[in-house]
Parts: C-alpha cells; sequence; structure tokens
C-alpha cells in the first residue's frame, strides 16, 4: 500500500440544493430536516457520507483496495467473513487462536482497511452481536465530518401532487388519480465543516495521499450521478482545503474555519442561487497553513 498521509487537513464544503429535500427526517414525515430553535437547515453527515461511498463504488468498481463495507444489500457479517477466511481463521476457535497469536486482531483489522475504503477514511465499528466471533475490531477514521447547517434559515414547503398510479383495485373502480405530497427546500446553501488527521492515518488506517485525492474528487462530484426528482438540484459550489505543514498541525481548525465568511450579497432579502451570496476568504492564515479551493 501507498505511504499514510503526512499533513493534517481542515476542510469547508459549500453546497446548494434548489427545489428538492437534500436529508429527510423520517421522525417527521421525511420533510427536510429543520433546527426546531433556529429555523435553519440541517443534512446529517451519514448522508454525506453515503454519498462519497457511492461515488467511490460507481468510479472504482472491482478496483482492489476500494470495496465498500456499508453498502445496501450486503450484511456486514458477509464482509467481516472475509478476513477471516483470507487470514485462514476459524470464527470457532478465534479465542484460542488470539491467545497464540497476540497480533491476530492487528491483522484481521489491518485486512479490513486494506480492502475497504469507507473503513480506511471513516473507519468502522465491525462488532456485531449477531455473529460475536466475526469480530473485526473498531476502527477510528483519519476522516470525519459533522452535520451541514444551511448559512440561512429555510422555509421547508409541502407541495401536493396528484398521480395516476392507484394504489388498489377497489381504489380504480371509484377514483383515476390520487393525492400526494413532496417536501421541497425552494433554495438553500449548506455548509458542513471537515476533518482529516494524519495521525490517524498514520497509527491506524493508512490513508494514503491517493485516498485523500479520491476523497476530495468524491466531495465535489458526490450529487452529480445522484440526481433523484426528491433531491431537486444540488450541487458542490466550492471546496475549500486547509493544508497543514505536519502531521499535527499548525493551527486550530476552529480559527480556519472562521475564516470563511458566507454572506448574502448586499440587496438580497431572500436567496434563491448562489450568486445571492458571497463567500470571502481571509488572506491572513496561520503560519504553516495553505489555502486551496477547488470548484
Amino acid at each position: 500500500m501507498s505511504e499514510a498521509i503526512q499533513n493534517r487537513y481542515d476542510f469547508v464544503v459549500l453546497f446548494d440544493v434548489e427545489n428538492g429535500n437534500p436529508n429527510g427526517d423520517p421522525d417527521a414525515g421525511n420533510m427536510p430536516r429543520v433546527d426546531p430553535e433556529s429555523g435553519y437547515g440541517l443534512v446529517t453527515d451519514v448522508c454525506l457520507k453515503r454519498k462519497v461511498r457511492n461515488y467511490v463504488e460507481m468510479v472504482k468498481e472491482g478496483e482492489p483496495g476500494y470495496e465498500i463495507y456499508i453498502k445496501d444489500n450486503v450484511p456486514l457479517n458477509r464482509s467481516d467473513a472475509r478476513a477471516f477466511e483470507r487470514l485462514g481463521v476459524d470464527a470457532d476457535k478465534v479465542k484460542a487462536l488470539k491467545k497464540e497469536d497476540p497480533e491476530l486482531d492487528r491483522k484481521i483489522r489491518d485486512f479490513m482497511c486494506q480492502n475497504f475504503y469507507d473503513i480506511r477514511t471513516f473507519g468502522a465499528v465491525m462488532t456485531t452481536f449477531v455473529k460475536a466471533n466475526l469480530n473485526c475490531g473498531q476502527v477510528r477514521g483519519p476522516v470525519q465530518l459533522g452535520f451541514a447547517k444551511s448559512v440561512d434559515p429555510i422555509l421547508p414547503q409541502e407541495v401536493t401532487i396528484t398521480r395516476v398510479a392507484i394504489t388498489t383495485e377497489s381504489d380504480a373502480e371509484k377514483k383515476g388519480t390520487e393525492m400526494g405530497r413532496k417536501y421541497i427546500v425552494p433554495y438553500g446553501l449548506y455548509r458542513v465543516e471537515g476533518y482529516v488527521s494524519a495521525n490517524l492515518a498514520r497509527k491506524v488506517t493508512g490513508f494514503s495521499e491517493e485516498d485523500l485525492e479520491l476523497l476530495w474528487q468524491a466531495i465535489l462530484n458526490m450529487f452529480e450521478n445522484d440526481h433523484s426528482a426528491a433531491r431537486g438540484k444540488m450541487a458542490v459550489r466550492k471546496l475549500i482545503i486547509f493544508r497543514h505543514n505536519s502531521e499535527l498541525g499548525c493551527a486550530p481548525a476552529y480559527k480556519l474555519f472562521d475564516s470563511v465568511k458566507v454572506e448574502r450579497r448586499e440587496g438580497i432579502e431572500v436567496p434563491r442561487g448562489f450568486a445571492d451570496y458571497e463567500v470571502e476568504i481571509s488572506r491572513e492564515l496561520p503560519e504553516g497553513v495553505t489555502c486551496i479551493c477547488k470548484e
């Protein structure tokens, strides 16, 4: 495998949605997630990681080292079992084998990191209660994301729609259409902040420079092959990366995040597009930190 990254990174992603639902809340009838106190829109970190996983799976399909651990219709135990099979470990005798080989846990963990990109990137809890013997351990990934939050409060709209797809035979005898509904955000610009730890990459997962470039590529394109009627028009507008010239970093992340200002342009009361905002990045960065802006 390639050598692990040697520099810490912090980054800010700006993405927007137009006439769509960026992340439905199952506890609220799948309406867009909203902070009830402030009215700001939210998108979970899990939602964004799913987009990254989907992109990597698509562009690296079948390529060794870039499989996805958390994916649709693939039980976790099936992937866990592969590590035991490859290393020739009998799951029913694993406790005794671990006494004979104190490094067995590390070997299993390393196999999972080397073969699954999302484990190498985000980490994973590879223990289940269904079959406790298939325990591949826990990995804390070097890449972490927070919740995305809209720059301005959003006002979700409930749109009533008419559909000609009748559900039952009895209903079809009585009517030709049914009413439905969908939630949309007319426009919202969201901001999410993330971190890349070179220290964890070196000590734990082996996250490499090639993996890092793939991550940036996946973030920039995470909505491009994931369009749907429900999500409307979504796009990543800016990826702002702060590169430290050391493994542990040269400045606190919050200071770098504070240097990125996103504000409405003068005279804009109700934003309806990315052009209604101004993005300003301070030129006075701490020593040892370089800013890279991708669009």
